[in-house]
């Protein structure tokens, strides 16, 4: 398979970059990312060599770019997960988000139907959209399924509910083999610093105030990316064109008690002269800040055969800080703003 993955410089995508090159190195791995702040190639350090991998610096609202790039690798595979994701960063520019959330959306759906339209004999395997459970809005006392409403309330969810729209749209009219993830917070290794647990992380080790959204009591569901990655593999080669599946860990936890059990974890790891807890602040909550998100992963486990890890998320959460802690000089870089020097280093002129 010729896999073209958008966004694989981000968290979630070079940890898929990561993984399916280590999984199926008869594939052809074609990363496409406009190396945005979240876009970062250091985190794919350690395969950017290799014969099976390719990197293409662009914009998904590049369609002669993406026109190019399907015909050059002949893709015959699509994981599109591309996006702007920080709600905090929608409520401030919401356009960016309309842009690259669905009018980039579109422009990877239409390369995808010319690309496979003018080209019948190519081998079709799916167009995967990896989306987010925040399509769904908040919810009390059950879980999100597949068949849940969508009732998005921040322009970043409203942004992706607009592009899962546009590829149900594209199934429908034109026969694309599209298919649909939302997925649940994840964590792990290689998390831009503006999210949950690596602001935690850093804050604390720093010696600044750990600042918390109302009184904590926003509830999510944390997905550890690995387990994430190997969902989107499950997807990829069983799952059913035009279906839905959520992919969620089934661990629950309110905000404030996963930032008191990570400082905890920091004073096993790094002890400091006060407990990291002392740090904690709450702060004046965000606009239309959903209450809890959960979801059911039981279609997925049933279809498909996947489920999550059998390990404690304690013990996967320890694994993410110690990560952080023993990898300094990608932290540095990536609040330095260095990071983004490593493109026109490394890459420029290729």
């Amino acid at each position: 398979m010729n896999l073209l993955i958008t966004g694989g410089a981000g968290f979630i995508g070079s940890n898929f970059v990561r993984y399916m090159m280590g999984k199926y190195p008869d594939y052809r791995i074609v990363n496409y990312d406009n190396l945005t702040y979240a876009g970062n190639l250091e985190s794919l350090k350690d395969v950017e060599k290799r014969k099976n991998y390719v990197f293409v610096k662009g914009d998904v609202l590049d369609s002669k770019l993406l026109d190019e790039t399907f015909r050059k690798y002949s893709i015959d595979g699509v994981a599109h997960l591309a996006a702007e994701s920080h709600v905090d960063r929608s409520i401030m520019n919401p356009v960016e988000f309309l842009k690259t959330n669905v009018m980039g959306t579109h422009a990877v759906l239409e390369a995808t139907r010319k690309y496979w339209k003018e080209n019948p004999s190519a081998t079709r395997r799916v167009f995967l959209n990896v989306s987010t459970d925040e399509v769904y809005g908040s919810i009390e006392g059950k879980s999100f399924t597949e068949d849940s409403n969508y009732n998005p309330n921040s322009p970043y969810s409203a942004s992706k509910a607009g592009a899962d729209h546009l590829v149900r749209a594209y199934g429908k009219t034109y026969g694309l083999p599209a298919i649909t993830t939302h997925c649940s917070n994840n964590y792990g290794p290689y998390q831009f610093p503006e999210k949950l647990i690596p602001v935690v992380i850093f804050n604390a080790i720093e010696g600044k105030l750990i600042p918390v959204y109302g009184e904590g009591k926003n509830v999510r569901d944390w997905l550890y990316v690995d387990d994430h990655c190997k969902a989107l593999d499950a997807v990829i080669h069983k799952g059913i064109q035009g279906e839905t599946y959520n992919i969620g860990g089934d661990n629950e936890w309110t905000n404030i008690d996963l930032v008191r059990r990570i400082c905890s974890i920091l004073d096993e790891l790094k002890p400091a002269k006060e407990p990291y807890s002392s740090l904690i602040k709450f702060v004046t909550d965000r606009p239309g800040h959903d209450l809890r998100y959960s979801i059911d992963a039981s279609k997925i486990r049933r279809e498909l055969g996947w489920s999550p890890a059998p390990h404690a998320f304690e013990d996967a959460l320890k694994e993410t800080v110690k990560w952080y802690l023993a990898n300094p000089d990608w932290i540095n870089c990536v609040k330095s703003g260095e990071y983004t020097a490593y493109y026109e280093k490394n890459y420029k002129g290729r």
